[in-house]
């Protein structure tokens, strides 16, 4: 899992604890020392608690035992975030235009809180994202990222995240076709902590590269500018 504070990826010990039974099943908590900046989280979870009897705070279906086919999975609501209150992030590029950062931002604080609403965001973004600098034409958003991907504009690591976001969200079966809509569709696991973390790769490729060999480029052309004999770069 990845730390709320420190966003370091980490397999460690958890303890867990039932509180009460209701309607929906057992409620648990799980509490978690991350190794790495020695802080301590808290989740809330409902389901079974056989499922979590294990060095994750994510429940899973426990061996099946017996004759028969296996039962079905539990219903399971959470992990909820609840200890710190939202995961510590770092907020979009200063590079990065205003309506993009708006909607990346907002998705990273609601994460833990509401999943659909967050990747509803995430993938709003990155339909402005591809419809306002990627040069793509105005579709659906499985068509807009098979654009790009044609396009061959992207470096290679990037065109396998982006790639997968179809098939982490099965955006092929429900495609967003416009970005006003904020539509919020059943998703999957980690759906929007992959897609927000795939926008961080392309505002870095889109925006903050480019502005970084833009003040380069004015930089040396000042310099330039200085030395007798020389000319500006073209």
């Amino acid at each position: 899992m990845k730390c709320p504070y420190c966003q370091v990826m980490f397999h460690d010990k958890t303890s867990s604890r039932t509180l009460i039974d209701d309607k929906h099943g057992q409620w648990f908590t799980t509490a978690i020392l991350c190794p790495n900046c020695k802080q301590f989280s808290l989740f809330i979870s409902v389901g079974s608690l056989q499922d979590i009897m294990q060095d994750d705070p994510f429940p899973r279906l426990p061996p099946h035992i017996g004759e028969g086919p296996p039962p079905d999975p539990p219903k399971r609501l959470g992990p909820f975030l609840i200890w710190p209150r939202h995961a510590s992030f770092s907020p979009a590029p200063p590079e990065v235009p205003s309506e993009l950062a708006e909607d990346y931002n907002e998705a990273r604080v609601i994460q833990d809180l509401s999943p659909k609403a967050s990747a509803a965001l995430a993938r709003r973004c990155l339909q402005g994202l591809l419809r306002g600098y990627a040069n793509v034409n105005p579709g659906n958003l499985n068509g807009e990222i098979q654009q790009v991907l044609d396009s061959g504009t992207l470096p290679s690591h990037l065109k396998e995240s982006i790639d997968a976001i179809r098939h982490i969200g099965n955006i092929a079966a429900h495609p967003i076709k416009d970005t006003l809509t904020g539509t919020i569709t059943t998703v999957e696991d980690h759906e929007a902590e992959w897609t927000l973390d795939v926008l961080e790769g392309l505002f870095d490729f889109y925006f903050v590269q480019p502005e970084a060999t833009r003040k380069k480029r004015e930089a040396l052309e000042e310099k330039l500018k200085r030395t007798p004999g020389n000319k500006r770069l073209k």
